[in-house]
């Protein structure tokens, strides 16, 4: 029997590699997005059902899980992709983008896995996978926002898989590090603001996401790694994607806050 999962976020990057490869793999998907009559690729692939959802919207929610339900019969895992990154200075930033932020990354994640719980719950079977981010556990400059919802999202999902082990759910969190997608466009809002005293530090931090150097993944091995991390069938809670996370996260782990600050400081005075 197919199994199913439901992607928030899929009409691009890591949420639509993520619906191409399960598919690929013999499962169902249900791919949920804010404009899923726009979807051109997902459309010509079998056993790819479609429902809009908005992380902002309850209603558009519940009736995105419950028609999955409805076409597939049992939903057997949620990836919570849908998301975007806020960047600038937080005294840049109108009080309501900050809001925004939040409802996105934090309180949508948690709307969308609040409303699948009780599926999961009466089939004592499901894994949550929250997309997090390198960013879930280190700080970029000008970050406060973003890293504040990813940071979120570890908390939740850490204290998450206790209850969630309770009813024979599983929780995973996925930590990419650098992806070409379009972060850098559609989901990033970055507010540089007309603060002088904040323009040394915004074109650094430019420069440096722009070196042509920089390692950056495919949203593939992301899926990939989503994809183990549903299937693996272990307890394991973090799942890291991509070489860069790896070295920056076990640079962190490793080095002091002073050693680990004086290395990030050090890439943008270069």
């Amino acid at each position: 029997m197919r199994k199913t999962i439901l992607i928030t976020g899929a009409s691009s990057g890591i949420g639509k590699a993520t619906a191409i490869h399960f598919q690929q793999q013999g499962w169902n998907v249900i791919a949920t997005m804010r404009s899923p009559e726009k979807e051109t690729e997902l459309s010509a692939l079998d056993n790819i059902h479609f429902e809009r959802l908005d992380v902002l919207d309850l209603e558009s929610i519940n009736k995105a899980i419950q028609n999955g339900i409805q076409k597939f019969g049992k939903i057997d895992a949620l990836v919570n992709n849908a998301g975007y990154g806020a960047y600038g200075p937080l005294e840049s930033f109108p009080r309501e983008n900050i809001i925004k932020q939040f409802n996105t990354n934090v309180i949508g994640l948690m709307d969308v896995t609040r409303a699948i719980i009780p599926h999961f719950r009466q089939n004592k079977d499901g894994v949550i996978v929250n997309i997090s981010s390198i960013g879930g556990q280190m700080t970029f400059a000008l970050g406060s926002l973003y890293h504040g919802t990813k940071f979120a999202v570890e908390g939740i999902s850490e204290s998450l898989h206790y209850e969630m082990k309770e009813i024979g759910v599983k929780v995973k969190i996925v930590e990419p590090g650098f992806i070409a997608t379009d972060f850098g466009g559609r989901s990033f809002d970055f507010q540089a603001g007309e603060i002088e005293e904040y323009k040394p530090l915004i074109n650094a931090l430019m420069q440096q996401w722009q070196n042509p150097n920089n390692t950056v993944s495919p949203p593939g091995l992301v899926a990939e790694v989503i994809y183990n991390a549903v299937t693996d069938g272990t307890n394991q809670l973090r799942y890291r994607a991509g070489d860069d996370a790896n070295f920056l996260l076990d640079s962190r782990k490793k080095m002091t806050d002073e050693e680990f600050f004086a290395m990030m400081n050090n890439q943008l005075e270069k």
